[in-house]
Parts: C-alpha cells; sequence; structure tokens
C-alpha cells in the first residue's frame, strides 16, 4: 500500500463537507484514525482500516445496482479493501465496483464522497473488524449487465424506491445520496453545455 494512498484519503476526508452533524462526527473520527495510524488504508490495520465502495447507479438515476454477499447475506453497494495499485480513495471505489460488477464503462459521477458509514462486522470477515467505509456515486453505461462474481451470491439492478427487505439497514439513505449526486452532476452538465453553445445569430428578413 502506497503513502500516497493514506496521504489522499487524509486530504480528501479532511476537505470534505459533510451534509450533516452525525457525518461529520464520523469524517473527524476517519481523519483521526489516519493520523494515528499509517496503516489506516490496510487490511492488516486490525480491527479498524478504512475501506472504500460505490453506490452504482443506471444511468438514469431510477435503478441501483447491489450485490448479495457471500459471506455476509446481505444486500449491499459493491465495495471493499483498498489495493496497493490503488492511487486514491475514488479510484479504489471504482475499481471494486468494475470487478465486483463486471461491467465496463463505470464512471465516478464526482471524486467527493457521497457518504460515511461505520460498521462492526461479525466473524465470517476474519480478522476484520471493523471498517470505516468511504462511499462514491458511480453510474453505470447504458444497457450495462452485471456479472456476478466470486464475492457475490446474486447481483441484481433494484428500483432506487423499493430496496431488497434484506438490505444493510443505512442503504436507502446512501441510495438517496448517490442519485442527488447524480442529479447534480448532470444539472452542471446541463448548464455547461448551455454556456458553452454559440449563440444563433438572428437571420434578417426578407
Amino acid at each position: 500500500m502506497t503513502a500516497g494512498l493514506h496521504a489522499d484519503a487524509l486530504r480528501t476526508l479532511s476537505g470534505w463537507a459533510a451534509p450533516d452533524d452525525r457525518q461529520g462526527l464520523l469524517r473527524s473520527a476517519y481523519v483521526e484514525h489516519l493520523r494515528t495510524h499509517d496503516d489506516g488504508m490496510l487490511r492488516s490495520c486490525v480491527p479498524a482500516h478504512l475501506t472504500a465502495s460505490a453506490m452504482v447507479l443506471d444511468h438514469t438515476g431510477e435503478q441501483v445496482l447491489l450485490t448479495l454477499h457471500r459471506k455476509g447475506g446481505f444486500w449491499g453497494q459493491l465495495g471493499g479493501h483498498c489495493e496497493p495499485q490503488d492511487d486514491t480513495l475514488a479510484t479504489g471505489a471504482l475499481r471494486e465496483a468494475t470487478e465486483e460488477s463486471g461491467i465496463d464503462g463505470l464512471r465516478l459521477v464526482d471524486d467527493a464522497p457521497v457518504d460515511l458509514d461505520r460498521h462492526t462486522l461479525s466473524t465470517a470477515f476474519g480478522t476484520c473488524g471493523e471498517h470505516l467505509d468511504v462511499r462514491y456515486a458511480v453510474v453505470a453505461p447504458p444497457g450495462a449487465e452485471p456479472v456476478v462474481s466470486e464475492e457475490s451470491d446474486d447481483l441484481t439492478w433494484f428500483p432506487a424506491g423499493d430496496l431488497p427487505g434484506a438490505a444493510v439497514e443505512d442503504l436507502a439513505r446512501l441510495v438517496q445520496r448517490a442519485r442527488a449526486a447524480l442529479a447534480r452532476s448532470s444539472a452542471q452538465s446541463a448548464q455547461s453545455s448551455e454556456r458553452s453553445s454559440p449563440a444563433v445569430a438572428d437571420t434578417p428578413s426578407r
């Protein structure tokens, strides 16, 4: 694991504008963890370490891609441990989403996280006692068809407003924040396109 990833995580979280007080407290806890653990991005940092995950949306923002986690037995977003080749938290989340979905052409909605969640893990996860998860919004290209990986028992698109009953407790919040990020990004792209379009000159009538 490179020192660059640790530095990126510290920089990203230190500058992140938390959406509410609870997220702000989590942000501060994550930053403190990184400042006191040089190996805080490594799975060998036990019992707690940072992870990166992605809420994958279809191109309309109306569908979300969820995995039925093989170890945990729950429906949730894609993601997991960072790897040595990850330069940033954001690219780690995108890599995990690509590997676990089998979808080419996924893209980050933004380089900034949309949500944080700190959760304890069962003994099924081995030495991992607690994940300090940093979550990103990711959008799939039109017509994307997922392929189940070895980490999942199933991988399915669900309507954003109709999540499965066995979903992780905080999933609805994450879906809401990811969709809001996609809506903001789409609106900004539309505004930028309008500003860059040349004005059409009036043609005098004859």
